[in-house]
């Protein structure tokens, strides 16, 4: 008799979802919230760091460059340790550690100490977003594998509008210190209720054990993953699609719309936050999409970049000094895609390896977009010194790496699409069970 569906939709052996994995879910991604609050606290604080530790652009830059550079560069390990480890371990350490940046910011009396607090920031930052993925493979069937990603950068999304909206009024309400050490107090919240109540998979569904994290180990489940042409497709997709707006939001944004745009900070910070609430709404429609329609991954991701990049073009080659209000607007809103678009990059890796190699594939995913924001962010900065902060000039480094990105998802795509179709028909002919 065929076991290839339930009638529900599920796979055989899929986790239950349902209410319970709804609730245990919910406290993984609400430590992803916090997380993001704290990695985005400084897209509304840049200005008033560059007169607190008195540095120029390249240096204030460099605050968000290190943060990213240990954020990526703990993706690889971050995603062997939730393979070895477990969910709830690896959520636990992160919240300790990006609860100590976060107050360690706050205190800091040097530009030093400040650069250690954010890349410890990172470090914690950086285990979340995998964990959270890895949580809603466990308990959740995987057809609804694309929404649950979808909704977990939704929620993310929701902390950076706690940080344009919130974060912002108490900087400038109750100042530097109080703002930054209130704010850590979340952290707290998060990890009593992670400790309590979560849970790394439903009874039932326990993994296969997974051999000590050796040497030999860690290459296998590196070099295995790499060699999946899915994840090499994933991790340019969340490499070009995930950067603009990234860089617009945590650093970059406000100082342009400001200094670059004349506008008033209360207005910059409206257009911050309807970039916040755009990818919001782009994320359930995005979502979506992707569950009922799998072939329409790559077109949202392209569309999303050619949009992204004509939108910027023409705001930077706008003939008057400042581009018009209507645009700028436009503009927000189009950068609301790209977070939607980079989880389309998980979608490429999580079929193209088993479910002992996901954390580990996830991880080389979202290396991507953060190399990319990484590499943006430094670029803005030196352009922006070297040309006396000529905004135009510096945001074009945008479209050299949009361009770098666009190659290689081309380059690849047949060969993730050929790989997709023979695990497809692969799984199917093993979930025939003849009876006995």
């Amino acid at each position: 008799m065929s076991a290839a569906r339930t009638g529900s939709g599920s796979l055989p052996g899929d986790p239950p979802g349902g209410r319970r994995a709804l609730a245990v879910w919910g406290i993984g991604v609400s430590v992803y919230f916090v997380a993001v609050i704290f990695r985005t606290s400084l897209g509304v604080a840049g200005l008033d760091a560059a007169d607190r530790f008195d540095v120029n652009a390249s240096a204030l830059s460099t605050f968000s460059i290190l943060q990213l550079l240990v954020y990526a560069g703990m993706q690889i390990p971050v995603g062997l340790l939730v393979d070895r480890l477990g969910t709830k371990k690896v959520l636990g350490i992160g919240v300790v550690l990006f609860t100590a940046g976060q107050l360690g910011f706050a205190f800091s009396p040097s530009y030093g100490m400040a650069l250690a607090s954010r890349a410890l920031l990172g470090c914690g930052d950086a285990m979340t977003f995998i964990s959270v993925l890895r949580l809603g493979t466990r308990w959740f069937p995987a057809r609804r594998g694309p929404l649950v990603a979808q909704m977990a950068g939704l929620v993310g999304m929701a902390g950076n509008l706690v940080s344009t909206l919130v974060l912002a009024r108490l900087l400038h309400g109750i100042g530097w210190t109080a703002a930054f050490a209130g704010s850590a107090f979340a952290g707290v919240v998060v990890f009593v209720l992670l400790v309590l109540f979560l849970k790394d998979h439903p009874e039932g569904h326990e993994p296969e054990p997974v051999p000590h994290l050796g040497a030999t180990y860690v290459r296998r489940q590196i070099a295995a993953s790499w060699r999946e042409p899915g994840t090499r497709l994933g991790l340019w997709v969340h490499f070009t699609t995930q950067f603009p707006a990234m860089v617009f939001l945590l650093l970059w944004g406000m100082p342009f719309l400001v200094e670059a745009q004349g506008l008033s900070r209360a207005v910059a910070g409206e257009l911050l936050t309807l970039v916040v609430l755009s990818n919001m709404a782009f994320g359930l429609v995005y979502g979506q999409i992707v569950a009922r329609h799998h072939g329409a991954r790559l077109p949202l991701a392209l569309g999303t970049v050619g949009a992204t990049a004509l939108l910027w073009a023409v705001t930077l080659a706008y003939p008057a000094d400042t581009a018009p209000m209507w645009l700028l607007v436009v503009l927000c809103v189009v950068l609301g895609a790209c977070g939607p678009a980079s989880m389309i990059g998980f979608d490429f890796a999580r079929p193209a390896n088993p479910p002992e190699r996901q954390g580990t594939a996830s991880g080389i995913t979202n290396m991507g977009g953060f190399v990319a924001s990484m590499t943006t962010l430094f670029a803005i900065g030196v352009l922006l010194d070297a040309t006396g902060e000529d905004y135009t000039v510096a945001f074009s480094a945008v479209f050299v790496l949009q361009a770098l990105g666009v190659t290689q998802i081309l380059r690849l795509r047949r060969r993730a699409a050929r790989r997709e179709r023979d695990r497809l028909v692969a799984s199917r002919v093993s979930s025939v069970h003849v009876p006995v």
